[in-house]
């Protein structure tokens, strides 16, 4: 079973975190095919790794499946997140015929131009508040693992699951003026740049919607959901839940449960390419 884009845009995997859902991102990379893959930034979660590397054998199977997609000729482009921010520093360069780059512009097949940005340039609390951001991201990598032991018990006397983070989204009031001022700000500068559209990752919440003839697509998380945003071949996009499309299309998803392994994604890399 193979599932056929023209172009898939993949955020925030926070590969490194105890949260990511890397077996459900492997099996989905395995089945597709695509002739241009875009990493719209956190795709490592550098930051979760400084205190306590987490790297186990499914992570490692994710980036292979990336590199293999590389190898096959796929386009690969890899935009660094604030999370893997360190990455910046290598923009330009190509790394297993992954390419680095600050931003992107995806020109879709019915003429679209659209700016890919992680986002986080864009947020004010990111760029002027580092170590609460780093807090913030440590504590909600303990609420995602909350989170699923919760679920775990909800699923088990027939309730449907819940997100704590979904739920402080919606009915925050200052949470929902911060995503409504991030989208604003990212509207702002497609149109400042004379783009049809948007396409960011950074505060995990997919959407896509048309704001004044302006395209505003945010490609969501493998966090809390397995979201990805794809273009078809007509240059039709839409947005995925890919937990539920595998489930329809019968894909397995194997979840390793090997323990932590060597970070080495050079050594993989030459493995890969061989």
């Amino acid at each position: 079973m193979t599932l056929d884009y023209r172009t898939v845009f993949i955020s925030d995997t926070h590969l490194g975190m105890r949260g990511a859902r890397a077996d459900e991102l492997s099996a989905f990379l395995k089945h597709v095919r695509c002739e241009r893959l875009y990493l719209v930034g956190d795709a490592i979660d550098l930051w979760a790794m400084r205190s306590k590397v987490h790297w186990p054998a499914a992570h490692n199977h994710v980036v292979r499946r990336v590199l293999k997609h590389a190898k096959r000729g796929t386009h690969v482009v890899f935009i660094p997140g604030n999370h893997d921010d360190a990455v910046r520093q290598y923009a330009g360069l190509d790394f297993g015929g992954v390419r680095i780059a600050l931003q992107a512009v995806h020109r879709t097949a019915d003429g679209k131009s659209l700016l890919i940005t992680h986002g986080d340039e864009y947020d004010l609390v990111v760029q002027n508040g580092r170590f609460i951001s780093i807090l913030g991201g440590w504590a909600y990598d303990r609420l995602v693992m909350l989170n699923r032991l919760v679920n775990l018990l909800r699923t088990s006397v027939g309730l449907r699951k819940w997100s704590f983070s979904h739920a402080i989204k919606k009915k925050v009031k200052g949470a929902c003026s911060f995503m409504s001022n991030f989208e604003q700000a990212l509207l702002a500068e497609a149109r400042r740049r004379g783009m049809d559209g948007v396409v960011c990752g950074h505060i995990h919440q997919p959407a896509l919607r048309d704001v004044d003839g302006v395209l505003y697509a945010n490609c969501g998380d493998w966090i809390e959901r397995c979201s990805a945003l794809v273009e078809h071949a007509d240059g039709r996009l839409e947005l995925v839940d890919v937990e539920k499309l595998m489930i329809e299309r019968g894909i397995e998803v194997v979840h390793d449960k090997t323990d932590d392994v060597p970070f080495e994604l050079p050594q993989m890399a030459v493995e890969v390419m061989a």
